[in-house]
């Protein structure tokens, strides 16, 4: 019996084998390194002088590092209340019986499939001024005088503004599936006895449905809040970081440093940085979760 279970386990690691070469070379041993680089100058051709925790000191003194952290909180403050506002609201419209079901389905989902490369893009041809599709809108609705336009993308509060939506259009499906899911798995009979005590609709969201909701509002929080932290393409493609790196987020930030700069070692270091950051905020989400279970 025992020798039975040795077998089983030894062709179960056999068979997963192969992805754990690949984790490990394209993921822990990178990471191993990557601390490694934090401690050094070190350039794209080679390994230089040994820092210590030179560029750590430096990080904590870099007014640019911080303005791009801020930025990039910006952008989680934007986005992550209103997503999950926005899915939430998605999915009790695409949960309801209706012939149109499956068409909001659809249509809440579908931009979730493009790339962020096209989605970007897709931004950038709809809030670029003059020839842009929001403000030729504009013009043709009247609400915009001959003449003016709308600088979405060289104005600051207007450039969070315009890919802060670009980011929420494009992202939201994804939420909006697992607010739907969490939705159809309560269960019919718990509305049905809380219509026959007389609870309006209204008592029935904030009663039943949000508090039912709570958990998965809780990851989709989270997920939110580590997904707007490592925004990149959308910003690079749509703004450039600009108006005057107004709207530079911190990854983008820590390639500029590594591969224009030819400083990896400084990006390395700015790239451990955000991840304890991510990682702080989810133990402190962690711990958020077990202490409501708990009481």
């Amino acid at each position: 019996m025992k020798m039975g279970k040795w077998r089983a386990d030894g062709q179960a690691f056999l068979f997963l084998l192969p992805f754990l070469v690949v984790y490990v070379l394209f993921t822990i041993f990178p990471m191993i390194k990557g601390v490694e680089m934090s401690f050094y100058k070190w350039t794209l051709i080679r390994k230089m002088d040994y820092l210590g925790s030179g560029n750590y000191e430096r990080m904590f003194q870099d007014q640019e590092f911080w303005a791009s952290i801020w930025h990039s909180t910006i952008f989680v403050l934007i986005t992550t209340p209103t997503m999950l506002v926005l899915a939430m609201v998605l999915a009790l419209i695409a949960n309801r019986n209706s012939r149109l079901q499956r068409f909001y389905r659809s249509v809440f989902f579908i931009p979730s499939i493009l790339s962020v490369a096209v989605a970007s893009f897709l931004g950038l041809f709809v809030f670029q001024p003059y020839t842009g599709l929001l403000n030729s809108m504009l013009h043709w609705l009247g609400l915009l005088a001959e003449g003016a336009e709308i600088f979405w993308l060289t104005e600051t509060h207007l450039a969070w503004i315009a890919i802060s939506l670009l980011t929420l259009w494009w992202t939201v499906g994804f939420n909006f599936i697992l607010y739907l899911s969490a939705l159809q798995d309560t269960p019919d009979e718990v509305y049905e006895a809380a219509r026959l005590d007389g609870a309006s609709d209204s008592q029935l969201f904030w009663r039943i449905t949000l508090p039912l909701l709570s958990p998965i509002t809780r990851t989709i929080t989270m997920l939110q809040i580590i997904a707007s932290f490592k925004v990149f393409v959308q910003i690079y493609v749509m703004t450039g970081g600009g108006p005057l790196d107004q709207t530079r987020p911190v990854i983008q930030l820590i390639w500029q440093t590594g591969f224009r700069k030819n400083d990896l070692g400084y990006a390395a270091a700015m790239s451990y940085m955000l991840f304890a950051i991510l990682l702080v905020l989810s133990a402190l989400q962690y711990w958020m979760n077990n202490r409501k279970e708990a009481n």
